[in-house]
């Protein structure tokens, strides 16, 4: 990499700088802090805000955020980008893709009612024992059903990026042997797309309300990640990182979920789930400090995992 080049491209992005070392100090664009303390480092490829903590392992993710295309173009040659034509397996589509459109039960009645009816406060209580908070219920557009199919269950839907339905989970709150009753319908969806903010870190979880807690998050739906998934092309397509927050007891799900994302140079962190069932069960204070001290997840670190799973 041309390192003068870099650092035109950098102060023409984030403006005035000073050098400490190999550290590159501008004013973070995040927090706007009065003091440079956003920290770069070309040689390794990392920055961190020492004020509001936004970091990332790939430089590139500011240009793009924060620069022109023009600039992005620049970086890209400078660093020589792996282009994403690389992915064309990923990217290409035989068939023209028909838009999965479901119907939420007739029975369907809302819990992000000011007003709520004494039957509703069952749900109501269950989804507040699991930390569920009435925000999180008007966000996820949180329902149940008192009747009918889904009887005794929380529903909570899944919106496409037009706003349609095209899943939803069904979770009872009676004790009912069966926890989880879902539409017979493809699950290679992006869970809640329109509320998913691609410019930020997305954590993948287990379930729907482990994705809740995570905040922008998106649950699994399934065992694993499939290659071609349309979740994964648009994790590639906006260079998003990603933080796996599965069950603890997954961990071979979880290797090849990594195998996965890696194949495709994604960012990758691993937030430590230990001590608690799921992320569900974790307080929301709990979870953030955990985000914050995800591991980082590359090829080498991948193949000492395995080894240690072989072992």
């Amino acid at each position: 990499m041309n390192k003068t080049e870099a650092i035109s491209i950098l102060h023409q992005t984030l403006g005035y700088y000073q050098q400490n070392g190999a550290e590159y100090l501008f004013g973070c664009p995040v927090c706007n802090h009065h003091k440079n303390k956003l920290s770069i480092n070309i040689d390794k490829n990392f920055f961190k805000c020492w004020i509001c903590d936004y970091r990332g392992r790939n430089i590139r993710r500011i240009i793009r955020r924060f620069g022109s295309f023009t600039l992005l173009q620049k970086w890209d040659q400078i660093t020589n980008r792996i282009d994403l034509d690389r992915f064309s397996d990923l990217f290409s589509e035989p068939e023209p893709e028909v838009k999965q459109k479901l119907m939420l039960p007739p029975e369907f009645d809302t819990l992000a009612s000011k007003k709520l009816p004494t039957v509703a406060y069952p749900a109501y209580n269950y989804l507040r024992k699991r930390g569920v908070s009435d925000a999180d219920i008007l966000r996820w557009k949180i329902g149940y059903c008192n009747t009918g199919e889904y009887y005794k269950r929380i529903i909570i839907p899944s919106f496409d990026n037009d706003g349609d339905i095209n899943y939803f989970v069904g979770r009872t709150y009676n004790n009912s042997s069966y926890r989880y009753k879902n539409p017979r319908a493809s699950k290679n969806i992006i869970f809640n797309e329109l509320y998913v903010n691609w410019n930020k870190d997305l954590t993948i979880t287990e379930g729907v309300f482990d994705a809740i807690i995570a905040g922008n998050a998106i649950p699994l739906l399934g065992s694993t990640i499939q290659a071609n998934s349309k979740l994964v092309r648009k994790i590639v397509l906006n260079d998003t990182p990603v933080y796996l927050a599965l069950d603890a007891d997954a961990s071979k799900k979880e290797q090849k979920i990594i195998k996965t994302l890696l194949q495709y140079d994604i960012e990758l962190y691993k937030i430590d789930t230990t001590g608690y069932e799921d992320v569900g069960e974790m307080p929301r204070e709990v979870f953030n400090q955990r985000k914050k001290q995800a591991t980082f997840i590359d090829n080498d670190d991948y193949l000492l995992r395995n080894l240690l799973l072989a072992i």
